[in-house]
């Protein structure tokens, strides 16, 4: 899979590297995996008239002269991804957000949109009917999404993160033809970890899946379940092993309409209300040994590794969230007059404006660096946990700073601000606490 990425990101940096008039090393190209997959080498003349009427900065050194892209620099691919997604969230989301957060229920018009322009397939392969792109391409959909309604935008982020690379990298053909060629088209997923006594401890769960003959008898409750109300298939960590522990925990495959599986009541939230989260009961289900997803006793690794691409998700969520509460704010500042000026003329407002836009330019590059070192193929565990953790922190501050500018009217639903602020408390909390990653960080950074 890192080498498909791989490829990938080769045949994206030929094109970025064409288009600007530069001729591409290719060493450079192949071996992604050592970092290289953003240099290209300079033709002949001047490597700065080069790159003329561009914002890319040469990058030298005595033996040769490379050019380092930017983070933030997209694909073309990526550019209209970005900003399709951003037209379809503006003319179809964003008059029914404040409806779906009222009620707290998602309009079927929105996940009808999201299927037809291709954002819950994202990188299941046009075999299946999928979107055929990228991490980086799924990223950037989550962000965008985020700016208008973040519940939309953890939806989608579940969908491709979590459930569709669940089944891409470990599904047997057969399962991936069943069920890759529904999420992209028709079906939503879900993904059951966490349990009334195992949140942080996830890996303490007490659902336990019992062999008998060529079925497992599941039992147990899953607490906290996106997309649980809409979901046609969930993926459930469940102990198959208790003996062995943490090793025992299996990956099993539950239709919705499986006997025995029943979605509790919905949880009335404070944020993200037209994201659906309920629990999930499961009652003497039971499940074919075919339906085991990867290898039996590996339950834990996987989520591991999932989790580690979903906190980037996660991360891209926040930032989304806190550029659509920055964007919504900023044109206020201008507008609103006190003492003869606008308020955003005054000193002590473009000092905070332009701190938290720091933040969130900083939040930007921690949550793209993660993105391209996934889909290069390179380890994102720390990088992954700093993204998400940041970006929890960055949401927070930007939200109650725009309140604050906006004044009274902010702490209205007049506005869209005050949603912002309930949604991105979940950032701290969800797919791993802020003190979780920290955990994480610090055990890589011992570890470095």
């Amino acid at each position: 899979m890192a080498a498909s990425f791989s490829r990938q990101f080769g045949n994206i940096l030929l094109r970025r590297a064409r288009h600007v008039g530069l001729k591409t090393d290719p060493k450079c190209v192949k071996n992604t995996q050592i970092g290289c997959r953003n240099y290209v080498r300079p033709t002949s003349g001047n490597l700065q008239s080069q790159l003329s009427g561009t914002n890319i900065n040469p990058r030298q050194d005595d033996k040769s002269q490379f050019v380092h892209y930017p983070l933030d620099i997209l694909s073309e691919e990526e550019k209209m991804m970005k900003e399709s997604v951003a037209k379809l969230a503006s003319e179809k989301i964003e008059p029914l957000v404040r409806q779906m957060d009222e009620n707290s229920m998602m309009e079927p018009s929105v996940l009808q949109a999201l299927f037809e322009n291709g954002l819950m397939g994202i990188e299941i392969e046009s075999e299946y009917g999928g979107t055929n792109s990228s991490f980086m391409a799924a990223i950037l959909v989550i962000e965008e999404l985020a700016k208008i309604d973040p519940s939309i935008s953890v939806l989608c982020d579940v969908q491709n993160t979590l459930v569709n690379n669940l089944f891409r990298k470990l599904g047997t053909p057969e399962q991936k033809e069943y069920y890759l060629s529904r999420l992209a088209t028709n079906m939503i997923g879900s993904f059951c970890l966490s349990e009334p006594e195992s949140g942080s401890d996830a890996f303490s769960l007490k659902t336990a899946a019992v062999k008998h003959g060529d079925y497992y008898i599941l039992n147990g409750t899953k607490i906290w379940i996106t997309n649980a109300e809409h979901a046609g298939v969930f993926v459930v960590m469940a102990n198959a092993n208790p003996t062995a522990g943490y090793k025992g925990i299996t990956s099993f495959i539950v239709d919705k309409d499986t006997e025995g599986l029943s979605i509790g009541k919905k949880e009335d939230k404070l944020g993200i209300r037209a994201s659906s989260t309920c629990p999930i009961h499961l009652d003497n289900v039971k499940v074919h040994e075919s339906k085991i997803l990867g290898q039996f006793g590996l339950g834990y690794r996987y989520a591991i590794d999932m989790l580690n691409e979903g906190r980037i998700g996660i991360g891209a969520q926040m930032l989304g969230l806190a550029e659509g509460c920055f964007n919504k704010t900023i044109p206020y500042t201008k507008e609103r007059k006190q003492f003869g000026k606008p308020i955003g003329s005054f000193q002590s407002m473009q000092h905070q404006i332009a701190h938290v836009a720091t933040q969130i330019e900083a939040c930007r590059l921690l949550v793209y660096n993660a993105a391209r070192r996934q889909e290069a193929g390179l380890p994102v565990v720390k990088e992954g946990a700093m993204a998400k953790l940041y970006a929890s922190e960055v949401a927070a501050l930007t939200t109650s700073k725009c309140i604050e500018w906006m004044g009274g009217v902010g702490f209205t639903k007049d506005y869209p601000i005050e949603k912002y602020y309930r949604d991105c408390k979940i950032g701290a909390i969800y797919e791993g606490t802020s003190n979780i990653q920290l955990n994480t960080i610090a055990r890589c950074m011992e570890a470095e």
